[in-house]
């Protein structure tokens, strides 16, 4: 009984800005994207079992809460970011100067008085998947390359076997990608005013009740349905950029989506019955799809300038037969 109350109070404490759409909400996200991903993509990838999987995947990061202490406190700042109405992040960096690495922004938020676990670190979280992927994208080329090749036929199966491995890596990093890049299409995920206006100058009058869970969650569960998300994607985006630039894109154009929000709540369009709040959330559900399938297909063309192993070797020269890939994926310490 112990045990249960403390876990109980950890899940109480957790920040509102914490949560993240329902599960109904991420697994829309993950079934469109899978579901929409260009011929391009492995085969595996675009089958019916691995959309499935994917939306399973993609709640993890809010299912696995209340773990403990330190658990919780190492992951659940990675589901928002607070941005003010100054565009900065509590008084610190904007999106567009964001540091290049988690420990540089935490310096730049401490400099003003705050720090990454109050401001959170969303962006930091949706490229750290993103480049996870790429590498797993990578191995896969090479394992599949040499599976198939007669040169390098004496360790055939240990590169099948292993290509297996890699495939189930790959659908787990794309659910938790999934889940950051579902929780940047939130509007509630980028603001300060996460859960209510809160104590902020409100000239609009915007409501200051608890609007967090009751928009993502419960009417997402009831009122939106998978089909309309996926009616709702866009059309393939690619982006001559870096993988930081293309996520300040995209987490300033869900930013810019919070103040409507609030306007729409005010308005009474999420009402229950009311169709104004279901098309918003399709709407902001089908732009986290549309990003998930872009950043998807970006990883795995990325993933061909990758190097693999140790002692690493590079996709390029793998993939050109140049040299045996299997001293640097089995190991060679």
């Amino acid at each position: 009984m112990r045990h249960l109350v403390s876990a109980l109070l950890i899940v109480l404490a957790l920040p509102a800005a914490a949560l993240a759409w329902g599960s109904a909400g991420h697994r829309m996200i993950g079934e469109a994207a899978i579901r929409a991903l260009p011929a391009e993509l492995p085969a595996f990838l675009r089958t019916p079992q691995a959309a499935v999987d994917v939306g399973e995947y993609s709640r993890e990061p809010d299912r696995g809460r209340a773990a403990g202490r330190v658990h919780d406190n190492a992951r659940d700042p990675a589901h928002f970011v607070d941005l003010g109405d100054d565009g900065r992040i509590l008084g610190g960096p904007t999106l567009e100067t964001l540091p290049p690495t988690l420990e540089a922004y935490d310096a730049a938020l401490r400099a003003v008085g705050q720090d990454s676990w109050k401001a959170g670190w969303l962006p930091y979280a949706i490229v750290d998947r993103w480049e996870q992927l790429a590498k797993d994208f990578a191995y896969w080329r090479v394992l599949a390359f040499a599976e198939a090749s007669p040169q390098w036929r004496a360790h055939r199966a240990w590169f099948a076997a292993d290509k297996r491995r890699r495939e189930a890596l790959i659908l787990e990093d794309i659910g938790e990608l999934s889940h950051f890049v579902g929780d940047g299409s939130q509007p509630l995920h980028v603001t300060v005013h996460y859960n209510g206006w809160g104590d902020f100058p409100n000239p609009q009058g915007f409501t200051t009740a608890r609007i967090h869970q009751p928009f993502e969650g419960e009417m997402v569960a009831h009122a939106v349905r998978p089909a309309a998300v996926a009616g709702a994607i866009a059309p393939l985006r690619l982006c001559a950029c870096t993988i930081e630039q293309r996520t300040v894109q995209y987490l300033a154009a869900t930013a810019r989506q919070a103040i409507p929000l609030y306007a729409l709540e005010k308005a009474g369009g999420l009402e229950p019955g009311d169709p104004r709040g279901p098309a918003f959330a399709t709407r902001q559900l089908a732009a986290g799809a549309s990003e998930l399938r872009d950043q998807i297909l970006e990883a795995w063309r990325a993933s061909l300038k990758e190097t693999v192993g140790y002692k690493p070797i590079s996709v390029a020269d793998a993939l050109a037969g140049k040299v045996d890939p299997y001293p640097a994926l089995y190991g060679t310490d």
